[in-house]
């Protein structure tokens, strides 16, 4: 015969909630306890961050005296911007956590500096190398550059990027780790910016007589600069072809220079292609008859 076993009851102890409660009330007391210090830590954070962006522009306008340089300028007062800033965060950690000392930075800094470099890796390569390029100064704002794809005029510097616009006045906003790591075109690094245009003209042509006359056509023209002066190139001689080169120096200015190309390209096409004689507005005669 089999038996079957009796059920056992389960008694449920009562939950004791005064281990919670008690915790977090010492979590409420503490937090009322930190919260003055907090708000003194804030209000010091925002004073000094205001008192950062005064250093910045008195900073700007004091450089503007002994320097002539606008990014060094500007990199100065980055510089000094984020030196109040950090000096900031430190006296409101301090304020908040009295027991915080420069100890425990370095010993946070040092756990956490892995982390926070590659988290932050890109806003820090971009700093850094914004900050070089206003000191060494390979381009400056109103410069017009190139670089990979884009050309346009340097607008501002910023922390993060560069900002360029494009000649149909359109906004570029390249990372200044691109410009610092990059090989980039400066336009306008030297006031002026040497330009040509390959001419082919008929095999037979007297080389020395149009040499001749291109050269005074390029002398006269306007934004072509005399010195250096504009030279005109044999390159090349086929049967059928001769190719002449012209060669001259005008504004680097993109404007400019183009303005100053297209009426080079005007005033050679009509040295070579003279109007034709307008047509003579008398009526031609009537044909006569013949007599038989």
């Amino acid at each position: 015969m089999i038996q079957t076993p009796t059920p056992t009851a389960v008694v449920l102890s009562p939950v004791d909630l005064s281990v919670a409660y008690r915790a977090l009330q010492r979590m409420v007391e503490g937090a009322l306890a930190l919260a003055p210090r907090l708000v003194v830590a804030a209000i010091i954070v925002l004073v000094l961050y205001h008192i950062g962006g005064v250093l910045r522009w008195a900073v700007l306008r004091g450089a503007r005296r002994w320097s002539e340089h606008e990014n060094v300028e500007l990199a100065i007062a980055r510089l000094v911007h984020a030196a109040v800033i950090g000096v900031s965060v430190l006296v409101a950690a301090t304020i908040a956590f009295p027991s915080f000392t420069a100890g425990n930075l370095i010993q946070l800094l040092g756990v956490s500096g892995i982390a926070i470099g590659f988290a932050f890796k890109d806003i820090f390569q971009n700093f850094l190398a914004g900050l070089l390029i206003l000191i060494t100064e390979p381009f400056t704002i109103g410069d017009q550059i190139a670089v990979d794809a884009y050309e346009g005029t340097v607008e501002a510097i910023h922390t993060r990027a560069t900002l360029i616009t494009t000649y149909d006045h359109r906004r570029i906003v390249v990372p200044n780790a691109d410009l610092f790591t990059k090989s980039v075109t400066v336009l306008t690094a030297f006031p002026l910016r040497r330009m040509e245009y390959d001419l082919v003209l008929p095999g037979d042509v007297d080389v020395d007589a149009t040499r001749a006359r291109l050269l005074e056509v390029l002398n006269r023209v306007m934004g072509v600069a005399h010195t250096p002066g504009p030279e005109v190139l044999l390159m090349r001689i086929d049967p059928t072809t001769t190719t002449l080169r012209l060669r001259w120096w005008g504004h680097a200015e993109q404007g400019a220079a183009q303005a100053t190309y297209d009426r080079v390209l005007t005033e050679t096409r009509r040295l070579l292609r003279p109007p034709a004689a307008a047509p003579s507005s008398a009526a031609p005669a009537p044909p006569r008859a013949q007599g038989s």
